[in-house]
């Protein structure tokens, strides 16, 4: 079994580290002219992935934009993650899920899982009640060869309250979370299985967040381009763990309409490459 780690390094290597999200909402549907609907998300989204095809080896569904739609939405999902792995994409898919014990398991199991139809290569989890309420999902990952990112510092102001408060350990919610899921990569060669998702907002030392720690740990970037970070700033903002940042783009991308995507991902591609 090959670790997850190793599955993104080599997609990496392959077509760079270049991520590219899958938010089909409201302004961008009404933006391509489609209706805000599952069939509007469906062809956005298959759209956006005939334009990666090539350009990009990492792909981001976020799954709030397809379950609004029910059951309906859900039917467009499972396409999209099986059209985008059956291309050879790698697929993240954005739950964000958290919680305990069997239900934790079962969050693993519907994202994870090969029998499962929403099978991705990896997902987003929520880790506020200890990165050990995890265990269920992350031992699922690894026995499959997926990968969970953990939520550690968000792009959005609110979060940072809660993320930059300090502890009895003295390091910050964000830190302390950063360095567990960075002392369970300690063994990987190259990147572990486990990742966090780091907002490129602003510099992750406003967070807590040692840099030094996350050499083996791969770092999901989302907040470039529409949120205003450029991937040029890369280093700025993610300082000696900018070798490990998959940095994600979404509405800078899609909102070059459907026959703009290819230009735009190659336009973020270059930028990213200049860096």
């Amino acid at each position: 079994m090959t670790h997850f780690g190793d599955r993104l390094r080599s997609v990496v290597d392959a077509h760079g580290r270049l991520c590219l999200g899958i938010d089909p909402h409201d302004s961008l549907l009404l933006q391509w002219g489609l209706e805000v609907d599952a069939a509007g998300a469906r062809e956005l989204s298959l759209r956006a992935l005939e334009a990666a095809h090539g350009r990009v080896g990492i792909v981001k569904p976020q799954v709030a934009f397809f379950e609004r739609f029910g059951a309906a939405g859900y039917t467009v999902l499972e396409e999209v993650i099986r059209t985008a792995r059956g291309e050879g994409l790698l697929v993240i898919a954005d739950v964000k899920r958290g919680d305990i014990g069997s239900t934790a398991a079962a969050y693993g199991e519907a994202w994870l899982s090969p029998s499962s139809p929403l099978e991705a290569d990896a997902m987003t989890a929520v880790a506020y009640q200890g990165l050990g309420s995890l265990d269920p999902v992350i031992e699922l990952a690894i026995e499959h060869g997926k990968g969970v990112f953990v939520l550690t510092a968000t792009s959005n102001p609110e979060g940072r309250g809660v993320q930059q408060s300090v502890g009895d350990s003295g390091r910050s919610v964000a830190g302390q979370l950063a360095r567990d899921v960075a002392v369970r990569n300690a063994s990987a060669r190259g990147w572990g299985s486990l990742g966090v998702v780091i907002g490129a907002t602003e510099p992750i030392a406003s967070s807590g967040i040692d840099p030094v720690l996350l050499q083996h740990t791969p770092v999901l970037g989302p907040g470039f381009g529409h949120q205003g970070t450029r991937l040029a700033q890369l280093r700025d903002v993610y300082g000696v763990a900018e070798s490990s940042v998959i940095p994600t783009v979404t509405r800078s991308v899609l909102s070059a309409g459907p026959d703009g995507v290819a230009a735009a991902l190659d336009a973020h591609r270059s930028e990213l490459e200049s860096a």
